[in-house]
């Protein structure tokens, strides 16, 4: 594997992104990668609203979910989420551009804490998500080269 740590995250993130039939079937979108930071993207669409006509909590909860996992998984160390609370702020609508921003607090030993912000297209936040990580230590998720 590259020692390049932006290097790393990139190829992790083409790697993760791969087989990440979730993420793809919400339409969802990697902006941006790198060590311990990530950035998705989601447009709220029809089929994803409830039946107040506002975005399914659960779908604004895995945009931010997607982006935790990649941020925390941007080192080669495969990093599962142990857990996580989420703060609805304010309805997400329909055609509504949803911005998950994944920011590494902590990482030391085998566990992160990390925060995700998930904001709309005019910068109005939507949700507060923040992630806590466990690392399997010595299970990259792409071979050495």
């Amino acid at each position: 594997m590259n020692t390049d740590p932006q290097a790393t995250a990139e190829a992790v993130r083409d790697a993760m992104w791969a087989n990440d039939r979730a993420s793809k079937a919400l339409g969802m979108q990697v902006a941006e990668i790198g060590p311990g930071r990530a950035v998705l993207t989601m447009t709220v669409r029809d089929d994803m609203l409830n039946g107040l006509d506002i975005c399914h909590g659960g779908l604004v909860t895995t945009l931010a979910d997607s982006a935790f996992a990649f941020a925390c998984n941007a080192y080669n160390e495969t990093t599962v989420a142990s857990g996580f609370d989420v703060n609805l702020l304010a309805p997400a609508r329909l055609g509504d551009v949803l911005t998950a921003c994944a920011t590494e607090l902590s990482r030391s030993g085998r566990t992160g804490v990390y925060d995700i912000a998930v904001s709309n297209q005019r910068g109005e936040r939507v949700a507060a998500f923040r992630g806590r990580s466990y690392t399997m230590k010595g299970k990259p998720l792409l071979p050495a080269a």
